[in-house]
């Protein structure tokens, strides 16, 4: 295949040392050689408030934004803080959710992603539910399958953050496969 892929990823963490960035980095390493990955950190978007939107779309944020859109999928690594998404992912998806007129659309909409995430005991298991409703009002196209939900995270990674879980290697080389092949599916419609 000769057409390149670009895949946009980011994690609702903002830890250097982040289990869910360093799964971003493992998903890249095995991703298809037609796929690049980029990732984006999230550290500079505020909180959304309205009145700061009524004053003009912050920097970051419209960076954040001008990301997704050239994006041609998403790869969202999803802690889970209280059985949830964190606030940190949920707003920047609130912040990119918006659209502001014709020529300027949410980036978000109806653009296909995967969803990973590195966790305690159940791997994330409950926040990637949330993050999947939250991502409906969008109308992401999430991909079903593999899933990809690392319990017990740090068994996973060495002291560097680097991938030792072989299982887990082959399972994000399926999933950046599967988000590839869904991807040019939905580009195809």
């Amino acid at each position: 295949m000769t057409d390149s892929i670009h895949v946009l990823a980011f994690a609702g963490s903002l830890r250097v040392k982040s289990v869910n960035k360093a799964l971003i980095r493992a998903a890249a390493a095995q991703a298809p050689a037609y796929v690049t990955v980029s990732e984006f950190d999230l550290l500079g978007i505020p909180l959304y408030n309205g009145d700061v939107e009524a004053l003009g779309v912050p920097a970051a944020v419209q960076h954040f934004r001008t990301q997704l859109a050239q994006a041609d999928a998403l790869l969202i690594a999803c802690p889970e803080y209280n059985y949830s998404v964190t606030g940190v992912l949920k707003n920047a998806i609130d912040w990119a959710s918006r659209g502001y007129g014709p020529d300027d659309p949410s980036p978000l909409t109806a653009k296909p992603a995967a969803i990973v995430g590195a966790g305690g005991r159940y791997g994330t298991v409950r926040a990637q539910s949330h993050l999947r409703y939250i991502l409906l009002h969008n109308d992401v196209k999430v991909l079903n399958k593999p899933e990809v939900m690392v319990p017990l995270a740090r068994q996973h990674f060495d002291e560097d953050l680097k991938l030792t879980n072989a299982d887990t290697a082959k399972l994000l080389g399926q999933l950046m496969e599967a988000l590839a092949a869904w991807t040019r599916q939905l580009q195809a419609q």
